[in-house]
């Protein structure tokens, strides 16, 4: 048995997978309120109703799990005090930062908290230069001087991020193991080296702090989740889009910041090979947040991703999130417009319906005002949601603005669902795509009510609402393999000469993958490498990445995408900038059953939706047939997840259950 588990900042959902081999596989959905105090008691609340606790005692139940703990103490500023290590004359890199303007004419720009005080870091020889040589030795004094400081300072964690270490780790290995052996005050230690090995300072720093600062949070997590579901295996997903095993994750913790939405993204590669959508944009919806990303082909992955005011430049899926949740609070600014979001109900007390002690009105509270939820609408099956205080939280913007309840309620969904089409919109028409060559597929509880109209904003003319997309993120735990991703700085010219030693170098980090992954347990015949490089012309400072097969194809490929991203290439030399290596296990494709002939076939309800002038029919999704078709205006409800299908467009319920969205005027 398999068990996907996401951690959101409301609902932790849960899929469970049984069977396969000689057997039909059968599945299970469930959902949960979170514990954003400790997310471990609602993912032992969800094993337990599951009826699992005998199976996971037993060692039958492999689970995969995507954590929010490192996010949002990441979000938060929750790390652990950490210590940073630099050479001498570099000890303010971090709180200098890139010195840009994240808005070009707000002439007073947002404080950007020091990651680190000034009393924390610490300045020590080992500088190497930029070609690997050693320019300031790393004597014992330093060492023995060093020591001293982070005991007198007794830091949680100590982050060591050396000039050019990427070039030549020996001064870092030598400061880990001192201090390893010498320090009273043992901390988790983490090294650029093993971090992050590539170029930018500034951006290799953060993300080594990230990693020592959130470390000891994630081996705490995880040391007490694995003590919980001994002795079932258990393997988190990691930002990449592959698992890693809770055993070795906690030293990885910067690889773990969008694990939960990486999830997602895993069942959208199943999803586009079950249906041949391979042209997807993509929003994630949940209670909390709203994550966009395009699908073209394949999941992307970047380098230059953030989490708050950081940047991440380890490798994660490419997706841009903003507080747009079915959760996301509605309110009236000091100059009297009405906004929506960032700041969310979350799970406790949620939104004022779920009758949990919320009186501000949310996302949710508009839909169900409005109708949108159907007729009986209920928080995951079990408590009924109450349409009363939804509009008792709306009185307030109600009177401010002189408006009535369902006009305060229509300008909530029309904010929000403007603040999800410019995300789309960055993703896609900032970056050179048409959105109208894309399908829309939605996922996340809060998604299915808001697809057609994000679709219409956009002019797209085909929507996609999956199986079980309330708990997609879940289900795409399981579609994941064990991976590894590994980096090295270059910085050459691309030409036939180098040939041998970058081959040399792409072997080496394979290796390293290779190691890993069979030490968690993957049989060596499964495993297999993806080459890829960063490239870029000689003088431009943003990269592109291209798979790599050898010099001359790389430059060929490079200029054919800088022409289709930017629509011109370049008479200039290329340069290489970074090698990297992803390692994972073959895909074994998960076989889902076929949508089964339903049981009852009773005709469906009606409802009344405020802007639509006629009663608007309500099916329940679990009693459609296979190749049905549903002409909009209708509601579609299931336990997890709610979908309103337009004036305009029609569904129709796929093989596998999936409603594929047209419109058809």
């Amino acid at each position: 048995m398999r068990l996907g588990i996401d951690t959101g900042g409301t609902f932790t959902d849960f899929v469970l997978l049984e069977g396969g081999e000689d057997e039909p596989v059968r599945m299970r959905t469930l959902k949960v309120l979170s514990t954003p105090d400790a997310a471990e008691r609602a993912i032992a609340n969800g094993i337990r109703e599951l009826g699992l606790l005998e199976a996971m005692q037993a060692g039958k139940l492999r689970i995969i799990h995507g954590s929010t703990v490192a996010t949002n103490a990441a979000l938060e500023g929750k790390g652990v005090l950490t210590a940073y290590v630099t050479n001498r004359g570099f000890a303010d890199v971090l709180s200098i930062a890139r010195q840009t303007r994240p808005a070009l004419y707000q002439l007073h720009q947002p404080e950007v908290p020091v990651p680190v005080p000034a009393e924390y870091c610490l300045e020590t020889g080992g500088r190497i230069s930029a070609g690997g040589a050693l320019l300031d030795p790393l004597t014992e004094s330093d060492l023995q001087l060093l020591a001293k400081q982070i005991d007198e300072l007794k830091p949680r964690a100590v982050a060591i991020n050396l000039l050019f270490s990427f070039e030549n780790d020996t001064c870092e290995k030598q400061i880990q193991t001192f201090l390893e052996a010498n320090l009273v005050c043992r901390p988790f230690i983490s090294r650029s080296s093993t971090v992050l090995k590539e170029y930018r300072e500034y951006e290799r720093g953060i993300a080594t702090w990230l990693n020592a600062s959130l470390g000891p949070l994630m081996d705490r997590y995880l040391k007490q989740l694995q003590q919980d579901t001994a002795p079932s295996p258990l393997a988190v997903m990691q930002s990449s889009g592959g698992t890693i095993a809770a055993s070795q994750a906690s030293g990885h913790a910067v690889n773990l910041l969008l694990s939960g939405p990486a999830g997602g993204l895993a069942a959208i590669g199943w999803l586009a090979g079950i249906t041949g959508e391979q042209r997807l944009m993509t929003f994630d919806m949940g209670g909390t947040s709203t994550d966009v990303a395009l699908f073209d082909g394949k999941t992307g992955l970047t380098s230059e991703g953030s989490i708050g005011p950081w940047p991440v430049a380890v490798p994660m899926v490419d997706m841009h999130t903003i507080g747009a949740g079915g959760g996301s609070l509605a309110w009236i600014d000091a100059g009297g417009v009405l906004q929506v979001g960032p700041q969310s109900a979350g799970a406790h007390p949620g939104p004022a319906c779920y009758g949990q002690g919320g009186n501000l009105p949310t996302v949710t509270d508009a839909n169900l005002v409005l109708g949108k939820l159907g007729p009986q609408p209920s928080l995951g099956g079990k408590v009924m949601l109450n349409p009363a205080l939804s509009i008792q939280s709306l009185r307030e913007i109600k009177d401010k603005l002189g408006l009535t309840y369902i006009e305060a309620a229509e300008g909530i969904i029309r904010i929000a669902n403007e603040h999800m089409a410019q995300a789309l919109r960055v993703i896609s028409v900032a970056r050179g795509y048409d959105p109208r060559e894309f399908c829309l597929c939605c996922f996340g509880g809060a998604g299915g009510l808001h697809v057609c109209a994000l679709a219409d904003e956009l002019g797209m003319r085909r929507a996609l609402v999956p199986v079980h997309g309330g708990v997609l993120s879940a289900l795409g735990m399981l579609m994941a393999t064990p991976s590894r991703q590994y980096s090295s700085a270059v910085h050459t010219l691309l030409t036939a000469s180098e040939t041998a030693e970058l081959d040399a170098m792409f072997k080496e980090m394979s290796q390293a993958g290779y190691s890993e992954l069979i030490a968690e347990g993957c049989q060596p015949e499964s495993l297999s490498s993806l080459y890829s490089a960063d490239l870029r012309y000689v003088g431009q400072t943003a990269t592109l990445n291209i798979e790599w097969q050898n010099v001359d194809q790389a430059r060929e490929d490079f200029a054919l995408l800088h022409e289709e991203r930017y629509h011109h290439r370049q008479q200039l030399p290329v340069e290489l900038v970074n090698l990297r290596v992803r390692v994972q296990s073959v895909s074994q494709q998960t076989a889902l059953p076929l949508w089964p002939e339903p049981e009852n076939t009773a005709p469906p309800t009606l409802a009344t939706v405020h802007g639509i002038g006629s009663q608007v029919p309500v099916y329940i999704r679990e009693n459609l047939a296979s190749c049905q078709q549903i002409a909009g205006p209708a509601i579609v409800t299931e336990s997890n997840a709610s979908t309103l299908i337009a004036q305009g467009w029609l569904a129709v319920v796929d093989v596998y259950g999936n409603l594929r969205l047209e419109k058809c005027i």
